[in-house]
């Protein structure tokens, strides 16, 4: 059954939907990289890396058989790093087992890795016009409101009630452009806070707004204090005066991306004794810690960190090496300063970098 307010809604769609790059040209793949792009990301921010993306990885088929290390790059400051890595590697199975062609159908989509429901949802509802529900963020909030739905949405039992709504109400006709029109209304008018209800086209269907609620829904239980980490870096330098970057292991936190070695601190750890153990676990190397460089702060989804980045000086391998060793890290590099541009680093690192620049501006 579709929803009573259908009609309206896409009425409004019609005459109210942004301007988007990847709606100039609807082909699966621009919207699936738009639909990975926009997770947990404002698209304000997505339109210029979507861009950059799609002018160097125009198909499929480019996106499959470029480095990873390259697809990072361009990654770079999106976060959410292991999106980069699933698009990537799904690339890979759609070339080797779909015959480059992004399969048509939910079923086959979420076999893809970094595709959940919700993406798969959004692919073949505007990609190939199969009638698939959608529900994100902005969606949940709509139809909370619609409905003055009083149960927490952040409980697993709740969204699948609003799956099961997002089901019952999606139209077979144009699904794509419906979908599409809820996430819009979300974006442009049933906002988080102070929603734009006087601009509604479908108000006299929300039972939120008759009741005065709007502000109360969605209903969301408190969360948790936000922890936080001490991390330690060091920007250790050889007699060359190279610096030594490490690439993290696929499987984690910034999987694939470089950085300056080094890890978080243990309770009671003093930061130089922190640095040194790590880079001992990390690359069994010894390292002199010199004065403390620079100290960023920075929030991931879960966790806040404290990066502390210390001047090194390289004192070699540990015995019986006479190399750093791939124990913690992925991969291991000497570099110059002028050659870190090349590399794909997180945002903690980026701004240590930045203040290398900075500080060798001044001395020029």
């Amino acid at each position: 059954m579709a929803a009573p307010f259908a009609e309206k809604l896409l009425n409004w769609y019609r005459d109210h939907r942004a301007d988007r790059p990847w709606r100039r040209d609807p082909k699966a793949y621009h919207t699936w990289l738009s639909e990975i792009m926009l997770q947990q990301t404002r698209v304000e921010t997505v339109i210029p890396y979507y861009r950059r993306f799609v002018q160097a990885f125009p198909t499929i088929e480019s996106l499959a058989a470029a480095p990873l290390a390259e697809v990072l790059k361009l990654w770079e400051g999106l976060g959410y790093y292991s999106r980069a890595r699933n698009l990537h590697r799904a690339a890979q199975i759609v070339m080797d087992e779909y015959g480059g062609a992004l399969p048509a159908d939910v079923e086959t989509l979420l076999k893809l890795p970094g595709i959940g429901n919700y993406t798969a949802g959004a692919i073949a509802s505007i990609a190939f016009g199969i009638a698939a529900p959608v529900l994100d963020g902005n969606v949940m909030r709509l139809f909370a409101r619609l409905l003055n739905f009083e149960d927490d949405i952040t409980q697993p039992a709740t969204r699948n009630k609003l799956w099961r709504v997002a089901e019952y109400w999606l139209p077979a006709h144009a699904p794509g452009d419906y979908n599409q029109a809820l996430m819009e209304l979300g974006q442009q008018v049933c906002r988080p806070r102070n929603p734009l209800c006087a601009r509604c086209p479908i108000q006299s269907h929300c039972r939120a707004w008759k009741a005065g609620t709007q502000n109360a829904r969605p209903v969301r239980s408190q969360r948790s204090p936000t922890p936080h980490y001490d991390v330690t870096a060091g920007l250790i330098r050889d007699e060359r005066e190279s610096l030594l970057i490490a690439r993290r292991p696929l499987d984690g936190l910034l999987g694939g991306l470089w950085e300056f070695p080094g890890g978080k601190v243990e309770a009671g750890e003093p930061l130089i004794d922190c640095l040194k153990r790590e880079l001992r676990e990390e690359l069994a190397i010894a390292v002199e810690v010199g004065a403390l460089f620079a100290v960023v702060d920075h929030a991931f989804t879960h966790f806040k960190i404290t990066l502390h980045a210390f001047d090194c000086r390289y004192l070699g391998a540990l015995p019986p090496h006479n190399e750093p060793q791939t124990i913690g890290v992925m991969d291991w590099a000497w570099v110059t300063e002028a050659q870190l541009p090349d590399y794909s680093f997180g945002k903690t690192d980026r701004v240590v970098i930045a203040e290398l620049a900075r500080r060798r501006e001044m001395l020029l």
